[in-house]
């Protein structure tokens, strides 16, 4: 179970609320009677859920449950059909600038520009964030095993590299919530290993991750929780 108070580490964007004499860390991110609906059908309603600072919550359901389409909620890129998305404690919709500053979003697709460097698309999806020196972009490069591949076109890269060079943004100095869909695609078994530590490591430092994977996970933070969109609105925790 979620212990009543998960401290943030450096950087993370939270609220501390004094109820006697504990502080308790209000959610960062919550949905409340959360409902969508894609081409006159129903993908899920009356979703209620909250993401603490050290948290990890895998999105799980069958295939047209609608867990790109939450993720793409919480990312600011859809709208509810009903309900409300809120950001430390406000809507969303009123939030629109921390969101930017406070959440990374990977889709399912790398998203990188073929004609581009690895170098060129992290400066280019960085530049969302803060502006990253070229030594830092090549130490995130390296991270994710891409030392040597710097300056060739991205496009002559396997989609594994390709991948990568997506998640090198968990690399650097990135925002505190990460939102990725299946970011495990197309990795090999080392890369794999490799996604799981960081991720659970920055819950654990007090960040947190959504994420949908059909992966099954082996490295879990403490805070670690899963939510079933077959079985919408319910919520286990590890």
């Amino acid at each position: 179970m979620r212990p009543d108070s998960i401290p943030a580490g450096p950087g993370v964007f939270s609220i501390a609320l004094q109820t006697g004499s504990h502080a308790v860390t209000s959610p960062f991110l919550e949905a409340v009677a959360l409902a969508c609906e894609r081409d006159l059908r129903m993908l899920f309603e009356r979703l209620d859920f909250a993401l603490h600072p050290g948290e990890m919550l895998q999105i799980a359901g069958p295939n047209g449950s609608g867990k790109t389409s939450l993720l793409r909620l919480l990312a600011g890129l859809m709208q509810p059909t009903e309900g409300e998305i809120r950001l430390a404690g406000k809507p969303l919709a009123e939030q629109r600038g921390e969101l930017t500053r406070n959440l990374l979003w990977i889709g399912h697709v790398a998203g990188i520009k073929g004609l581009l460097s690895p170098e060129e698309n992290l400066a280019w999806l960085c530049a969302l964030h803060t502006m990253e020196t070229r030594d830092a972009i090549w130490q995130a490069l390296a991270a994710v095993g891409l030392r040597g591949f710097e300056d060739v076109p991205c496009h002559t890269l396997s989609a594994g590299q390709q991948r990568r060079v997506a998640l090198a943004r968990l690399y650097l100095d990135p925002p505190p919530l990460w939102v990725l869909d299946e970011p495990f695609t197309a990795l090999d078994k080392y890369a794999v290993a490799q996604l799981e530590e960081h991720l659970a490591d920055h819950c654990e430092q007090g960040g947190m991750v959504v994420l949908t994977t059909h992966h099954t996970l082996t490295r879990k933070p403490a805070g670690y929780r899963e939510l079933d969109l077959a079985r919408a609105g319910s919520v286990a925790d590890e």
